[in-house]
């Protein structure tokens, strides 16, 4: 019996955020190649578009690529590799696949449009690949970077029905990362990507080399919609990895209001042990309220007029909440930072 084929996933996106579906693909993709027997897994590949891709509301690389670093800390076989998003222009997702295939084949091309890889960043992909502690070949792409490792590009059946969009993709691409690469889709439950292969003569002819999976759970995350519910200050959480929200409130992404100064009351409340806290704990949810109303005094215009209304509005919801000697301090405290400058 012929030794199963090694394969690398590939996936490429903006991952704006990078849900957790995106990170399910990769596990239902493996499960799903190595169960043929023809396949054996041995690693993953995330590769985010550069800001030079135009697309509505995209962050930064910097962002996008550090909430992808945090959310890969579990995984001991997927990694994010940064060179497409390095690029001065935009790159054609061809050229992605053929740059990390020469990597993996550890030869270079002389195509003019795809700069071969140099030995130093061979060398730093493959070490990405290796687990010192791990004395499993399996998870050592050195000794298995050859010819025989199949680089395939894993997506959705969204981007499998978007090469029937006029203009969108040449034909030659499409010839090349199917003909060359090949697929692997996850779909859902009714769709049929089949039909629509079997409407294309370029993805007909290859196939064999398109691998399709259904997800039976139904999970319609999008990082749109995720956008969207932040903007609105709807929760995301158990969506996303709690380090991607975490990153996310941090540096204020996709409309969330963030300012560093209001955790340190927040923190100052939540740890006064003297005499005049309450006897009671501050439950969670009149923290909620108190934190409504900080983001009211920061959202306020800083002027004399509005000075009064906003103490008043603050004070209000200390009071019921807290004794009144703390929530005195503690509504001085926040109108001298951000009223009275």
């Amino acid at each position: 019996m012929a030794s199963p084929r090694r394969v690398v996933l590939i996936a490429c996106g903006s991952y704006n955020p990078v849900t957790n579906m995106h990170l399910r693909m990769f596990e239902l993709a493996r499960d799903s190649l190595n169960r043929t027997s023809r396949f054996k897994v041995i690693g993953g590949i995330i590769s985010p578009v550069g800001d030079q891709y135009e697309k509505k509301d995209l962050q930064p690389a910097k962002h996008r690529c550090n909430m992808l670093r945090e959310s890969l800390t579990s995984s001991d076989w997927i990694r994010m590799d940064t060179w497409e998003c390095e690029q001065p222009s935009w790159s054609r997702t061809a050229l992605v696949l053929r740059h990390h295939q020469a990597i993996l084949d550890g030869a270079a091309t002389n195509n003019t449009n795809n700069p071969a890889p140099s030995k130093r960043r061979r060398r730093e992909v493959n070490r990405d690949y290796i687990n010192e502690d791990d004395d499993n070949a399996n998870h050592n792409l050195r000794n298995k970077a050859d010819n025989s490792v199949n680089l395939r590009l894993l997506c959705g059946a969204d981007l499998l029905e978007s090469f029937g969009t006029p203009g969108l993709w040449s034909e030659e691409d499409i010839e090349y990362i199917v003909g060359k690469h090949g697929l692997v889709c996850i779909t859902r439950e009714g769709s049929d990507p089949r039909k629509f292969i079997y409407e294309s003569d370029v993805l007909t002819k290859y196939e064999d080399n398109i691998h399709i999976l259904t997800e039976w759970i139904h999970n319609d995350i999008s990082s749109t919609k995720i956008r969207r519910s932040l903007r609105r200050g709807d929760s995301v959480k158990y969506l996303l990895q709690d380090c991607v929200i975490d990153y996310i409130n941090k540096h204020g992404l996709y409309g969330t209001t963030v300012d560093k100064k209001t955790d340190i009351p927040f923190n100052f409340a939540l740890s006064y042990k003297n005499g005049t806290r309450p006897t009671k704990f501050i439950k969670e949810t009149e923290v909620d309220k108190i934190r409504q109303g900080y983001f009211r005094i920061l959202q306020t215009k800083k002027t004399n007029r509005h000075a009064t209304f906003v103490r008043n509005c603050v004070k209000i919801i200390c009071f019921v909440l807290l004794p009144e000697k703390f929530a005195c301090d503690l509504v001085g405290q926040l109108c001298d930072k951000y009223l009275n400058k």
